[in-house]
């Protein structure tokens, strides 16, 4: 079932949001060459404690942290270790969330670790381009096809690949509901979207192949081929003429500066 959100509830769901963008600026303080993934962990863990809310992701389905940490060819749902240690020319894919005034919060961004090749920043800055041009489509009328569409066009015609098994969804007192939102798609088809929709959109983009490993911890997933992926998300809700962004990189793009995407 689709949640249509008050105009209430989408600014609920807004300062969840933004207190997740804050967090996550605080994971992009401490990644760096040196840290381990269960440093990030910890900084996103704490922040969001101290400011009153709960780690949207910790037990969900049973994970065991706050933080979902990627790193180089791992795409989604990487378990953050202290063994994980980062490295300069690395890159590190953050998923996170909040809960706050009982509404989740959503959002990743793929973090360049040190000195990165030009060839893996390019493969950041177009999965992060796709992710607005997916939000473009966020519309009233539109379809979630329309969305899909926009972002695997937009990787492909540049060469990349789209992961197919991991897709974006509603999001709101759950933190996945329906609808489930694709990164591939035709124009025209799926779910209609309408105002009040609060939606996930997420592109997960391989430099490679787009097959996939799931590895034997029942969480991480990498690449097949061992390529580097990148991850971007933000939340939304969808409007009339234009969608609504209800997360940010505001505060992530702050603290890299001249590094940011």
């Amino acid at each position: 079932m689709i949640f249509l959100k008050t105009d209430e509830e989408i600014e609920l769901l807004r300062e969840s949001n933004i207190l997740l963008g804050k967090a996550m600026a605080e994971v992009a303080k401490v990644a760096k060459p040196g840290a381990t993934t269960a440093q990030l962990d910890k900084v996103f863990h704490e922040f969001i404690c101290d400011n009153g809310a709960v780690p949207g992701f910790l037990n969900y389905e049973g994970f065991p942290n706050a933080l979902c940490t990627s790193v180089n060819e791992k795409v989604v749902h990487g378990i953050p270790s202290d063994k994980d240690v980062l490295k300069d020319g690395d890159i590190v894919s953050c998923d996170g969330g909040c809960i706050l005034h009982g509404f989740n919060s959503d959002s990743a961004y793929t973090f360049p670790i040190g000195e990165v090749s030009p060839e893996v920043m390019t493969l950041l800055r177009t999965t992060k381009e796709s992710l607005f041009k997916g939000i473009e489509m966020a519309v009233e009328g539109r379809r979630v096809g329309d969305i899909g569409y926009a972002v695997q066009s937009y990787c492909e015609q540049r060469g990349y690949s789209v992961v197919r098994e991991l897709v974006g969804h509603g999001v709101g007192r759950s933190l996945h509901e329906s609808p489930e939102v694709p990164n591939y798609g035709k124009r025209g088809n799926g779910v209609v979207l309408k105002s009040g929709m609060t939606i996930a959109i997420e592109p997960m983009i391989c430099m490679g192949r787009r097959n996939l490993i799931f590895e034997s911890d029942g969480w991480t997933t990498r690449t097949a081929d061992r390529k580097p992926a990148a991850h971007y998300e933000l939340s939304v809700a969808v409007r009339k003429g234009k969608a609504d962004i209800l997360s940010t990189f505001k505060y992530i793009e702050e603290v890299l500066g001249p590094r940011a995407i």
